[in-house]
């Protein structure tokens, strides 16, 4: 199915801003949250518990920026495909609300805007926020060569974290590369799940990932997942020198990885989505547990 042709119709400035924000997922914000627990639970590691306000700031608003600019160039890039997968045919790209050259247009003026933001930290900073836009860039196009984008995915997203450390430290420590693993990891268990409700639109339309890489065996890779990435929130938690609330946070999200075990039990699209979306609630319990045990400790 080829992409709806756009109109030639005008359209009012509050229409085609409505259409931006479709296209940038303002209405589905689980995007901003995955990547923000990563980012907060650096930030308040970094800034022992008590981070620089403004820093805080600039990490929150550059990641709803970073997220909503690589929707944008995420739905360029599958501009020619979206239209043969049931969850993504009715994007604004797919349908021809939005053009590819509004779309570039729109992830250029967010990352910039994002780029302002990362102007106000340190030099070091400035210089990693480049690796962040480079990777948010790239990610779109890896499910056309590597049934493994979701890798890419997870250094996107865990790019954050150590560039909080640098905006708060002026270095990277192991806990920071360790929270970055895990959130690599994160991103792969979460984005297979979301890759699951699309597996069977994604075989008839060519596009690769880690879902129909692992096929059958796809429980069973996500639970590996789901436990190194506890095993390693419990090696930060010691790099960190964290305490019993912070660990039980950790407890916590292995209970929420066991219930989304269940969720995908018989591989249902939907269930396999509520899968997804529980994962908001696993980077909330850590961050939380985390910010207590400052807190208390």
């Amino acid at each position: 199915m080829k992409p709806a042709i756009a109109s030639n119709e005008p359209v009012s400035v509050r229409e085609r801003l409505t259409r931006y924000a479709e296209l940038v997922r303002l209405d589905r914000p689980i995007g901003i949250l995955l990547l923000l627990w990563p980012a907060l639970c650096a930030l308040w590691i970094a800034g022992a518990g008590r981070p620089d306000p403004l820093v805080v700031v600039v990490f929150v608003l550059g990641t709803a920026l970073m997220r909503s600019a690589g929707c944008a160039i995420n739905d360029y890039a599958d501009r020619n495909l979206d239209g043969q997968v049931t969850r993504t045919c009715k994007r604004p790209l797919a349908t021809g609300r939005v053009s590819p050259r509004e779309a570039l247009m729109v992830f250029v003026v967010l990352s910039l805007f994002a780029f302002g933001l990362v102007l106000l930290l340190n030099l070091q900073t400035v210089l990693m926020s480049l690796v962040a836009v480079a990777l948010a860039a790239t990610y779109p196009f890896m499910k056309r060569h590597t049934h493994y984008p979701q890798v890419v995915l997870g250094a996107a997203f865990g790019w954050a974290v150590p560039m909080a450390f640098t905006a708060l430290q002026d270095r990277v420590p192991p806990e920071a590369w360790l929270l970055f693993a895990a959130t690599v990891v994160w991103a792969l268990i979460y984005d297979t799940m979301y890759a699951m409700v699309d597996r069977e639109d994604d075989l008839t339309a060519g596009i690769k990932s880690t879902a129909i890489a692992f096929g059958e065996r796809d429980r069973l890779i996500i639970g590996i997942f789901q436990v190194v990435m506890l095993g390693l929130l419990v090696l930060v938690g010691d790099a960190a020198g964290r305490g019993t609330p912070y660990y039980a946070g950790v407890v916590v999200a292995g209970g929420l990885f066991a219930y989304q075990q269940y969720l995908i039990r018989d591989r249902q699209p939907a269930a396999c989505f509520r899968a997804f979306l529980n994962n908001n609630y696993v980077g909330m319990a850590v961050f939380i547990a985390l910010a207590v045990d400052y807190l208390v400790t």
